[in-house]
Parts: C-alpha cells; structure tokens; sequence
C-alpha cells in the first residue's frame, strides 16, 4: 500500500488543538493566514507521496554503504534529496536573513510528519540540520552564522550532532574527545564518536559537523564541555569546499531498522586534530547543544506519530482486504474481511487514537515553541517557553513509546503476514524501535521531567497545564452531547489522578528523589493519557461544533476517536498514579530478584 498524507486530520489538529485559529485571529500566526498553511502543507505532502515514499522500501532493502572511507545512500536518496531541497524545505523556520523563510514550527513539524511518515530513514538527515542551524543562529558568532548558515539553511551542507562515545553512552559526562587551542583562534578536536546520523554520505558536497569536546583545562563533567563546528571540508576563500579536514568515518552500524541511513562511528584528529571552530562560550557547549537536542527531541516525537500513522494506515489497509472467518455483522457471502471482527477493530482503533493523541502533544508543543519566540511581552513569552519545557519530554517519550505500540498492534493486526517482511508492517516496527532510545531514552525524558520541567516557575507550568486540562473537561460536560458518551467523566478521571499524582511528585522531589525516579516513567505515561485524551476532546468538541449532520464522516470520525480514547485508554490512568505513588517500595525490594550487588 502507498502512503497517503493525511492533510485534512494534521490541518485539523493545527487549527483546533494546537491553536493555529487563535494563533491567526491575534496575529502570532499571521504568516499562515488566508490558507497559507493549508497550501504549503499541501505542497509538502505531495513530496511525500511522490518523492519520499516510493523509495522507502527500497532504501530498507538497500541500506547505505561503506567502501574506502565513502559512504553512497540508497538507489534514489540523492536525487530526492536534490528534489527536496529545490522546494526550499530545509529553510521552512529559518532566519530569512540567512536565506529561510521564517516560518512557524508549528508549521514545520506537520511538514516533518508526513516527509517521516513517508520515509523516515531518508529524513533523519534533514531533521538534524534544523536543530543545527537553530543552534548556530542563537548561539553562534557572526563569523560563524555568515560562513556557514546559509549553505546549512539551503540544505547544501546538512549537519550532523556528535556526542555520544564507545565508553560515554547517554552519560556526556564522561566524553573524552579533546579540544586544543590553536594560535589562528581554531581548535583542534581529537577523539572518537559514535551513533552518528549521516555522519558520511554523499547527499552534498559538504558535511557540517557539530562536535562536544574537552578543552584541556576544562573542569570534571558536564561543565567542561564545549562545542565546535567541523567541518568535513574546509573552505577555500571563496567559501567553496577546499582540504579534507581530518575526520574519517571509520564504520557504519548495522542496525534492527532504517538501515538507509547511515548511522557512522567518526574518527578525529588521526593526523594531528580536525579544525574547528567554538560555537557559544568554551565550556559552555552542552547549553549550546541543547538547542539542537530540544529541537530533535521534538523531531523524533514526531517520528513516534509520523510512524505510527504509516502503521495504522497499512493495518487498515489489510483489515479491509483480508478475509478470514464470520462475523456477525457481515452479510457478505464466504468468509469476512477482518475489520468486521471486533478485536481487530479495537486494535486498529487503539492504534489510530493513540496516533492521533500523541500528534495533538507534539503540535502543542511547537505552537508553545512559536509562542515564546512571538508572542509581544516578554511575560507571555516566558510562560509559553515553560509550557515548551514542559511538553517536550512527554512530547519525545509519550509519542515514540505510542509509536512502537501502533507499529507492534499494525503486525498483529496483519496476523502472520505481519511477521513476513513482505507486507512492509515489519519495516515500520523496525524503524521506530530506534525513537524510543535516541537524543535522550524515554527513561532519561522522565527523569527531566520530574526534576527539571514540574519545577519550573515553582510548578506553576504544570499547575497551568492541569487548568487548561480541567477547563476542557468542563467544556465536555458543558455540551451534554449524547455522542461524546463518558468521555467528560473519564477523562475528568484520569486529570484528577494526574494532578494528584503531580502533587505526590513535588512532594518526593523535595524528600525523597529515589521514590520520585522510581515512579517517574509511569507519571510521564499518565500525563500523556491525561493530556492527549484532553487534546483530543478539543478537537471533538470542534468537530461537534462544525459537524453539518449526521453524514459528516469526517467529523463524526473525529468524536468516536476521542471517546474511544477516553473510554477505552484513559481509564488506565487509576493504575499509572497507582504506579506512581506506590510502586517504589516494590522497586527498592527488586534487588534480591535482580541479583543487584552493592
């Protein structure tokens, strides 16, 4: 089956849950007025469809390859690469100063669906360039910004992020890549990098490589960190791709899935130390740093939905070819298509509303993004910046975990067939696996968001999530409409049990951080049910609202997702602040059964 971008439902859930109508009406995004969003988005689902998705399959198949130090990508990744740079995509939220178009990332991350949804491997490339030139941009010298933003902005050069190392894992800590200072005001960076995103290809010319290392008298831990641009080239003096820098990439991974992406381990500095230059101050390199991991971090969010979407899209597919068995409500002669059996409608359903929540988060997020970057107080950008704060960990945990759950319900939907790699459902469960695991585990994501984003402005952010919650609850209620069911009262329910379970969180935060880590996985759980369940019923509520009758599929469509999920995924709440509150104690004891030494 071939991908089909579904630009009515992802419009829908910019104008109505993320806040695109209110945003146009009071001039924050008066750029996507008078259906500008709506044709740029259009224009983006057709490179989807016709460009991306054709060679998803092939790329799998396929994979990148690594001969004498060069890496060539899949049969097609280079012209549609080309084909997706021509429409000025890689600038779509970049300074127009520089060459980009200065859109809203609201915008954006609906682009980056559906160019995911069509063909993740092909747009990890991309993805990491947007974060890179957001860090340049905000943290870069002039120097920098005018030598390399425009070529990064153009898509002409992508750029890369190097952190991780053989013996560092997720704990930046304990990075031993060096940085020495040289007398023209470069650096020389040494050392070795793992897990690198396109670290070699050959998309361009040029490869923009963003560096964590150590400057020799830099203090223990994160706070000797800096960061650096390297190059894979350097310049000639007309700007134009001169030396090889040195830097190699010495080994691509062979990894569970998007295996047409080339995921390097790179080499510095083998023959005296690759140049480079500081971005930000030294030192500093993880405040930096995080600019892009924040923007990726919501990229792969994405990816959990954009994935999910693919999965559910090719389940319902074979739900409606496949033919196995009676049914009750089938009148059809022989055997019945599949989706007529209710637990397969159940999995298809869980698939779509979880799908359809995590989406709503995420585009949330990026409109809080939009707003603290736009909005005219210096107040009101504060606020939106912690609500951004807030929402992206669930945004990157709630949304990849969702991911791998649709992807795994779009196997069992096609029964044995799923298991064979022929019916493309494998593929999906494959690539998503890694979205759990990369720019910061799941498990990390919880961590930040119990220490870090419940505290911040002394936990008024969160104190304002749980009133907008509570406000939508009340909205249900108030319009009493028998086709919304108990979705007022269920999802009032697991809002209760989120904010008592928050208060429960501050608490221990403050007494006891191994009772509040212990619980921290399953909070950020129940805050996505709470929060996505919520974003849905606005967007039923609308539905509601602009529902021309009884024959409005689409509109109907909306409110049974809604309920389905309130009822039906919701009501799981009880048991996550169950988890939360009193799930240490067993933990603690897990020693024993985990042979744990001291």
């Amino acid at each position: 089956m071939t991908y089909h971008a579904p630009q009515d439902d992802i419009l829908f859930a910019m104008t109505h849950g993320a806040g695109m109508a209110s945003g146009i009406e009071s001039g924050v995004y008066a750029d996507l007025a008078d259906g500008a969003a709506a044709s740029i988005l259009e224009e983006a689902c057709k490179i989807a469809e016709n460009v991306l998705a054709p060679i998803n399959k092939a790329g799998d198949l396929h994979g990148a390859k690594l001969k004498d130090g060069v890496v060539t990508t899949a049969p097609g990744w280079v012209e549609a690469y080309a084909k997706w740079r021509e429409g000025g995509w890689s600038g779509v939220t970049a300074p127009e100063k520089f060459g980009g178009m200065g859109l809203p990332h609201l915008l954006n991350t609906a682009c980056m669906e559906v160019w995911t949804s069509a063909n993740m491997a092909f747009m990890l490339c991309p993805m990491l360039s947007f974060g890179a030139v957001d860090a340049i941009d905000r943290h870069g010298s002039q120097h920098l910004k005018d030598t390399w933003l425009a070529k990064l902005i153009s898509g002409q050069w992508p750029a890369t992020m190097n952190l991780t190392e053989p013996q560092a894992g997720s704990d930046l800590a304990a990075l031993r890549s060096k940085a020495e200072r040289a007398a023209d005001g470069t650096y020389r960076i040494t050392g070795q990098k793992i897990f690198i995103t396109y670290g070699e290809h050959d998309l361009s010319d040029n490869i923009v490589h963003l560096v964590l290392a150590r400057l020799p008298d830099a203090p223990e831990g994160t706070r000797g960190i800096s960061l650096f641009l390297v190059p894979k080239f350097l310049l000639n003096a007309d700007g134009s791709p001169g030396g090889r820098n040195d830097l190699r990439c010495t080994g691509l991974e062979h990894k569970m899935g998007i295996h047409a992406s080339p995921t390097c381990s790179m080499s510095f500095g083998d023959n005296g130390g690759a140049v480079g230059w500081l971005v930000g101050e030294e030192n500093r390199g993880l405040n930096c740093m995080f600019t892009m991991m924040n923007n990726a971090r919501l990229g792969v969010g994405v990816q959990g939905v954009a994935l999910g979407e693919r999965a559910y899209q090719l389940a319902l597919s074979w739900a409606h070819e496949r033919k196995q068995g009676k049914a009750a409500d089938y009148a059809g002669a022989g055997m019945a298509p599949i989706i007529h059996h209710p637990d397969v409608r159940r999995n298809l359903m869980t698939m779509k509303a979880m799908v359809q929540a995590a989406r709503v988060i995420c585009y949330m997020t990026a409109d809080s993004i939009d707003r603290s970057h736009r909005l005219g107080d210096e107040a009101s950008r504060k606020t939106a910046g912690e609500r951004a704060g807030l929402l992206t960990p669930l945004a990157k945990a709630f949304s990849t975990d969702i991911g791998n759950e649709a992807a795994s319900l779009g196997v069992q939907v096609h029964g044995g067939m799923g298991f064979i790699e022929e019916t493309g459902a494998a593929q999906h469960m494959r690539d998503v696996r890694i979205a759990g695991i990369y720019e910061g585990t799941n498990g990390i994501q919880a961590i930040d968001l119990v220490t870090r984003k419940l505290g911040l402005s002394g936990a008024d952010a969160v104190r304002r999530e749980i009133a907008g919650m509570l406000a939508v609850v009340e909205q249900v209620r108030a319009a009493n409409a028998p086709v919304f069911g108990h979705m007022g009262e269920r999802l009032a329910d697991a809002v209760a049990a989120f904010e008592r379970a928050t208060a429960w969180m501050l608490d221990k935060t403050g007494s006891s951080m191994e009772d509040a880590l212990a619980g921290a996985a399953p909070y950020l759980r129940l805050f996505g049910l709470a929060r996505g369940g919520t974003g849905l019923a606005v967007l039923a509520l609308a539905a509601h609202r602009l529902s021309s009758g009884a024959e409005d599929e689409a509109q109907a469509g909306r409110i049974a997702v809604a309920r389905f999920f309130a009822e039906n995924i919701a009501v799981g709440a009880g048991g996550l602040e169950a988890a939360v509150t009193g799930g240490a104690e067993s933990l603690k004891g897990a020693g024993a059964a985990l042979r744990m030494s001291a």
